[in-house]
């Protein structure tokens, strides 16, 4: 089960005009807790007048060797500015070397276990965080992998992990190839400005690389850029199963979630947490991830938004009816497991695994 610890802030590096890296030590006791794939995020909370603020941002490390007789010791994340955002605002003027954090252990399934291959990621700002992770632990392990990346951002200057992209390309000439798109600014050389739509895709992912040889495809970034490419590569003939989605930003005019479910008038949820049972009734209109907290203070969740999929459980019985889902590929709704952040009950019992 995720955790929370205070993690000691032992580097603030500013990116750009409105992003950071925050790196964190991890010390020998934690640091088998902090083992991480690559791809996976952290979430970090703070409280401010008694209300807790999580926060939920991608490791952008290489992963440690699975091999290595321990954890990582430091782990870095990206954070970007979120206009009125309490956490953004925070890490950005505030957060200063020594300062400790409660940083929850990692989790995400927007991973990529290294294998030889072609792979290819489209990244729409800070979608770079998880996907940088992915590909520096690939191209590091597996020498007969190959990586395409496609990034989208406003301007040179907005751009996160410049430096680190570009040592990439100075690193792996011959396997890693960079695509970069400005949407308000143009380029001395390659593509011209411009949104990167579902109609500038069709076109140029084919003029790059052969789409159906690719082995993974990893689309990470704000709602429209994700769901565009996604409809890209189906139409381009990738099956499903081969396309990874993570979702940093919802955009609630494009994203309409469904309607809200009506929960029968007496519903209890049963739940397994961290080898524990309980039963409790829900109340009317609540999700059956505030139930559960009202219960147990201790339910793994962070964004509350159907994006992250940190409240991700398995429905054991009984049927429940989810506002909107972002994190959970259509196998595992598939095989049984929900958001329960989003989840209300549509009968009498619901019973939920948050340890499977």
């Amino acid at each position: 089960m995720a955790r929370f610890h205070q993690l000691r802030v032992t580097a603030v590096d500013q990116l750009t005009d409105d992003s950071v890296a925050l790196t964190f030590d991890v010390p020998p006791a934690l640091r088998e807790e902090y083992r991480y794939d690559a791809g996976q995020h952290l979430a970090v909370r703070r409280f401010v007048d008694g209300t807790e603020i999580r926060r939920t941002y991608s490791i952008c490390a290489p992963a440690p060797d699975p091999a290595a007789p321990e954890g990582p010791r430091t782990l870095r994340v990206g954070v970007r500015l979120v206009e009125g955002g309490a956490f953004s605002t925070y890490a950005m003027k505030e957060v200063v070397v020594g300062d400790e954090l409660e940083v929850m252990t990692p989790a995400g399934r927007f991973t990529l276990e290294p294998a030889p291959g072609r792979y290819a990621a489209v990244v729409g700002g800070s979608g770079i965080t998880p996907v940088l992770s992915i590909v520096t632990t690939l191209l590091a392990r597996e020498p007969d992998a190959t990586f395409c990346l496609i990034r989208s951002d406003r301007t040179a200057a907005s751009t996160m992990f410049l430096e680190e992209v570009a040592d990439l390309k100075d690193r792996w000439p011959d396997r890693f190839q960079l695509v970069t798109v400005l949407s308000r600014e143009e380029q001395q050389s390659g593509l011209d400005s411009g949104r990167l739509d579902e109609e500038r895709l069709g076109s140029l992912l084919p003029a790059l690389l052969s789409v159906g040889e690719v082995s993974a495809w990893f689309l990470c970034g704000p709602f429209g850029l994700v769901q565009g490419a996604e409809r890209t590569l189906r139409g381009l003939g990738v099956p499903r199963q081969r396309i990874h989605e993570e979702i940093f930003h919802v955009d609630d005019g494009l994203a309409t979630p469904a309607v809200p479910a009506t929960a029968p008038s007496h519903s209890t949820v049963t739940v397994t947490l961290d080898g524990r049972s309980g039963t409790w009734p829900v109340r009317d209109g609540e999700s059956l991830l505030d139930t559960v907290l009202r219960n147990r203070a201790d339910a793994p969740y962070a964004c509350k938004g159907g994006v992250c999929g940190t409240c991700r459980a398995f429905r054991v019985s009984g049927e429940v009816r989810m506002d909107r889902n972002f994190a959970l590929e259509p196998e595992e709704t598939d095989a049984g497991y929900v958001l329960a952040c989003q989840s209300h009950p549509a009968t009498d019992t619901v019973e939920l695994d948050f340890d499977r």
